[in-house]
């Protein structure tokens, strides 16, 4: 029976067809470059100063002027909400970076070292789930001081912890496979093996993870902001924004909504981004 040669070329690269980008992804990506584009350029999409009083425009309502309405100060709520971006994305990314990268090389060291290196780790964590995260937070912070930069430490005081028992956990697995005893077998020096080998295929949940965990901060930041331990007036960030309209609820709705509107889009951008390289990673596996 003949074979076709030039058929098995053909055949071979219809196994190997590129998976088809997640809806999920690919809308998280759109909410995310959006985003984006606001915190890098906000001054090219807001009308207005966002600390500029307007004492002839105050507790405004949305209008053609206005579109987001102005708060007790006369600010533009629009102007102070595209500002925010700057402050809120940046919170997502530094409070979250220094929590990724510590956490992943403990977890990486623990997973491999096991043994009572692991014991010691595991009564790390279990002092530190044993409270709320908010509630550490909230209790460092007080410690230090309010502002942006003491928020930023007492995240990844806390955060590191839960990067570091995801990858111990995946590298603790990667460990007992075939090819983690080859380098064994090989001579490989430990570092080589955590780093070449072990971390580049354990790496895959601590990202899906860090991708969500920027959500979570940029709502931690907004909670903060409220209670005055974060970003401090008159920063335009929305947590200081819906602590400024928190009174004028029944008057003045949009000083506090628009704002939550802005947390929940972009939290949804970072949520769906990661559900969705999560499943295109399943899918290539």
């Amino acid at each position: 029976m003949s074979v076709d040669v030039a058929e098995i070329p053909a055949a071979r690269k219809s196994r190997f067809k590129p998976a088809a980008l997640p809806r999920t992804l690919i809308w998280g990506a759109i909410i995310l470059v959006a985003s984006l584009l606001l915190a890098f350029f906000p001054s090219l999409f807001a009308p207005y100063d966002p600390i500029a009083f307007d004492y002839n425009a105050l507790l405004k309502g949305p209008s053609w002027a206005h579109p987001f309405g102005t708060d007790s100060f006369g600010r533009d709520v629009l102007s102070r909400v595209i500002h925010a971006y700057t402050i809120d994305m940046q919170i997502a990314v530094f409070a979250t970076t220094g929590p990724f990268i510590v956490g992943t090389l403990v977890g990486a060291f623990v997973g491999y070292a096991g043994g009572i290196t692991e014991a010691i780790f595991g009564r790390i964590v279990d002092a530190v789930v044993t409270f709320p995260f908010l509630v550490l937070v909230i209790a460092v912070v007080s410690v230090l001081g309010p502002g942006l930069g003491n928020m930023y430490v007492a995240i990844g005081v806390v955060g590191w912890v839960f990067y570091a028992r995801l990858v111990a956990a995946e590298v603790k697995v990667q460990k007992r496979l075939d090819y983690a005893d080859a380098g064994r077998v090989m001579g490989y020096t430990p570092m080589r093996i955590i780093f070449r080998h072990l971390l580049p295929n354990a790496i895959t949940p601590a990202i899906i993870y860090w991708m969500t965990d920027m959500a979570l901060a940029i709502l931690l930041g907004s909670s903060l902001g409220y209670l005055g331990l974060g970003a401090q007036p008159p920063a335009a960030e929305w947590g200081v924004q819906i602590a400024d309209g928190k009174n004028f609820m029944t008057t003045a709705w949009w000083i506090a909504v628009f704002p939550g509107v802005s947390i929940v889009l972009t939290g949804l951008g970072f949520s769906l981004a990661g559900d969705g390289a999560a499943e295109l990673l399943r899918v290539r596996r």
